[in-house]
This record gives structure tokens, C-alpha cells and sequence, in this order.
């Protein structure tokens, strides 16, 4: 009688304990959506007013797609039992409910959609104002059904079939998975659209300010909150010791990005005598890429280390990519989701507490970190390539010079943004 009553109990205190990870994933995956809020802001900000709604547009646009898309395909191709093609993706039979999900587990598919959708809209922001409101959508599409499901794949089903996985490779929350593929596709589309009118005269790049700058202020601040969720919520489960983990997690999260904020402001303002504005905000969101991969995997002090390199580096990568390549990204986002995305990862290799250098466990993990990030990035920029090399030599990717000028809401939505007596760009 009391083993049947025990029993009882531990199988009563198991589904309390799954109903409470499904609602703290559900929690988090809200928070996640509200970011796509704080990527409007931020891009809004850093651009000029004649293209706000334009921003509006193709931000909402990846997460409806994006919702769509993955419902239909992309988890189905991400996290299906069938492997295709040696394990280079997944798929599954109808009747087990993956493609056109019809499965039970909803709160899973719902976190996957929200990651999903910001590994697209990373692309907008570094290609904003001069890109065919149609084009991009059509790359949103591919990039949320397809490119990232593929390479999502390979790790984050967690079992002996995902082959990076399998390697020992450690990436959280997506540093790699998502960031690094999302600013490698937004290298491949700046690269291909080309600069925007008057971002270099002479061989010399010009300062375009965004407009609004407590649009971005506030774009980071939302963006710095969705993150508790987007890492947290990635412990995949509450109570008892997963409490603990999750909670460990939120607070390097907010190590990181809060002295990677302070590094890059002391760093620009030693640099240009001025304590820089937009650059403390990318230290900010450099600092929360970076730790993405690790705040599962490293102490306080190690999320402080990675925070404070990521702030740095941000600054450094975005004026190489804008001055000496010559790659027009009015927001950083190749810098700040591409660069400390694999930034963030290799670092694991050094200041992981199971494995990593500093830790006594040798070369190995460095190894597997770096190859592993960078197989996400070479894919993410080769699969780009051909499909946005394919987008521009048939509809084209780029609107005229003439409706560039004027504003892509004008043109490409029929409507302004701002009344015309506040707005700075006419």
C-alpha cells in the first residue's frame, strides 16, 4: 500500500513538474516574440524615417512567414526522426504530425518559431533602405522553411543523429545556430545589394545617423528583457535543479550584457574622446550574442570575460566591415549577431567549467567549438548566396536610385511614416 501510494506521489509530482517546464518554456517563447518588437526599434532607429514602415513591414513580415513556414516545414526538417542526405537534414511521415505539425507537444513548436524568426529578421536591419520589399520577403521565406532548419539540425535535437551534437559542440541558446546564421546571411545580402547612396564618396565611408535614437535605446532595452527568455527558457524545463540552472543562466545573460555595454563605452570613449552612444547599445546586444552559446556552460566570471571581449571586438568589427571592406550594414548586425555570434561560441573552448582550456580540459572543445561555427556560417553564406544571387539576376534585389531617395514607404507601401513636417529626410 505505501509503495502504490508513493508511487502515486512521485507520478503527481512528475506531471506538476512537466506542466511547470511547459509553462516557463511558453513564458519564455513570449518573451522571445517580444522580441521582434525591439529588432523594429533598433533598426528604426539606427535608419533614416523615410524607410520606417518599410522596417515595420519586413519585421512583422518575418514572424508571420516565419510562423507559417516553420509550422509547415522547417521544424518538421529541424527536428523530424528520418534523416536525409547522410544527416544533413531530418524529415518525418505525415502521421507522426511534423510536417503541417499536428503533434502535441505546442509549446515546443511555438519556442522554435520565435528562434526561427529571429535568425531572419537579423538579415533586415543590415540591408535596410535600398532592398525590393518583394525580394525580401521571398528570402525570408527560404531562409525560415529551409536555410535555417537544415543547419538547426544538426545540433539541437540533442540525440546521436545530429552529428555536432554527437561531436561534443556546445551552443546553448544559438549563438551559432542562430546568430552566426543570421549574420551570415546579412553579410551575403549587404555584399550583394551593394551601399546605400552616399555611404561612400571617394573611397571614404560617410556617417548616415539613424534618426531616432531613443527608438534604438529602447529597441536594446526590450531586446536585453526577450533575452531572459531566449536563454533562459533554453534550460527547457523548471524545478528542482532546473530551477537553478535557468535561473544561472538569466544572470550571466545579464553579466554579459551589461559590462559588455560598459566595455564598448569606455572603448569608443577612449577611442574617439566621446562616450558613444550607438556603440554602447551594440556592446550591449554583442555582449548578450556572445553569451548565448555559454551561459549554460560557464561561471559569473566567465560570462563577465565573454561579455567584456564582445563588447570590445563589436566596436573593432564594425568599423573593419564599414571603413576597410567597405560593406554598408547601417545597424551592425553583421558585426553583432555574425562576429561575437562566433566569437561567443569559440570562446566556450576556453572558459567552459567541463572542458574547457582554462579549465584543464585541454584543446579539444576549442577545436569543436570553432569548426562547429563555423560550419553554420559557411553554410548559412553559401545557401544565401545562391538564393539571393538567384533573386537578383531575375526580380532583382534592389529598388531604383530614384525610389532610394525618396523612401522605400513611399514607394514600396504608399505612405509615409512620419507626417511630412517631422520628417528629417526630405
Amino acid at each position: 500500500m505505501i509503495v502504490q501510494e508513493q508511487e502515486a506521489i512521485d507520478k503527481a509530482v512528475e506531471a506538476i513538474t512537466g506542466d511547470m517546464g511547459a509553462l516557463w518554456i511558453t513564458l519564455a517563447a513570449i518573451l522571445v516574440f517580444f522580441m521582434q518588437a525591439g529588432f523594429t526599434l533598433l533598426e528604426i532607429g539606427f535608419t533614416r524615417s523615410k524607410n520606417t514602415g518599410n522596417i515595420i513591414m519586413k519585421n512583422v513580415m518575418d514572424l508571420a512567414v516565419g510562423s507559417v513556414m516553420f509550422w509547415a516545414l522547417g521544424y518538421g526538417i529541424m527536428y523530424g526522426s528520418d534523416l536525409v542526405g547522410g544527416g544533413f537534414f531530418r524529415s518525418s511521415p505525415s502521421d507522426q504530425g511534423y510536417f503541417f505539425f499536428s503533434a502535441d507537444d505546442w509549446y515546443n513548436l511555438f519556442f522554435q518559431t520565435v528562434f526561427c524568426a529571429t535568425a531572419a529578421t537579423i538579415v533586415s536591419g543590415a540591408i535596410a533602405g535600398r532592398t525590393k520589399f518583394s525580394t525580401y520577403l521571398i528570402f525570408s521565406a527560404i531562409l525560415t522553411t529551409i536555410i535555417y532548419p537544415i543547419s538547426g539540425s544538426w545540433y539541437w535535437p540533442f540525440d546521436d543523429d545530429a552529428w555536432l551534437n554527437t561531436a561534443g559542440f556546445v551552443d546553448f541558446a544559438g549563438s551559432s545556430v542562430v546568430h552566426a546564421v543570421g549574420g551570415a546571411a546579412a553579410l551575403v545580402a549587404a555584399i550583394l545589394v551593394g551601399p546605400r547612396i552616399g555611404k561612400y564618396v571617394d573611397g571614404k565611408a560617410q556617417a548616415i545617423p539613424g534618426h531616432n535614437m531613443a527608438f534604438g535605446a529602447l529597441g536594446v532595452f526590450i531586446l536585453w528583457l526577450g533575452w531572459f527568455g531566449f536563454n533562459g527558457g533554453s534550460q527547457l524545463a523548471w524545478g528542482g535543479d532546473d530551477t537553478i540552472a535557468a535561473t544561472s543562466v538569466i544572470i550571466n545573460t545579464n553579466l554579459a550584457a551589461a559590462i559588455g555595454a560598459i566595455g564598448a563605452l569606455f572603448f569608443t570613449w577612449a577611442r574617439y574622446g566621446k562616450a558613444d552612444i550607438s556603440m554602447t547599445l551594440n556592446g550591449a546586444l554583442a555582449g548578450l550574442v556572445g553569451i548565448t552559446a555559454g551561459c549554460g556552460a560557464v561561471s559569473a566570471w566567465g560570462a563577465l570575460a565573454i561579455g567584456l571581449i564582445c563588447g570590445i571586438i563589436v566596436v573593432v568589427s564594425i568599423e573593419f566591415i564599414d571603413k576597410k571592406l567597405k560593406i554598408d550594414d547601417p545597424v551592425g548586425a553583421i558585426s553583432v549577431h555574425g562576429v561575437c555570434g562566433f566569437i561567443g561560441t569559440v570562446l566556450i573552448g576556453l572558459f567552459a567549467l567541463d572542458g574547457g582550456l582554462l579549465y584543464g580540459g585541454g584543446a579539444k572543445l576549442l577545436w569543436v567549438q570553432t569548426y562547429g561555427s563555423l560550419s553554420y556560417i559557411l553554410w548559412a553564406a553559401l545557401a544565401s548566396f545562391i538564393v539571393l544571387f538567384i533573386l537578383k539576376k531575375t526580380i532583382g534585389l534592389r529598388v531604383s536610385e530614384k525610389e532610394e531617395v525618396e523612401g522605400l514607404d513611399l514607394h514600396e507601401h504608399g505612405v509615409e511614416a512620419y507626417p511630412e513636417h517631422i520628417s528629417q529626410d526630405k
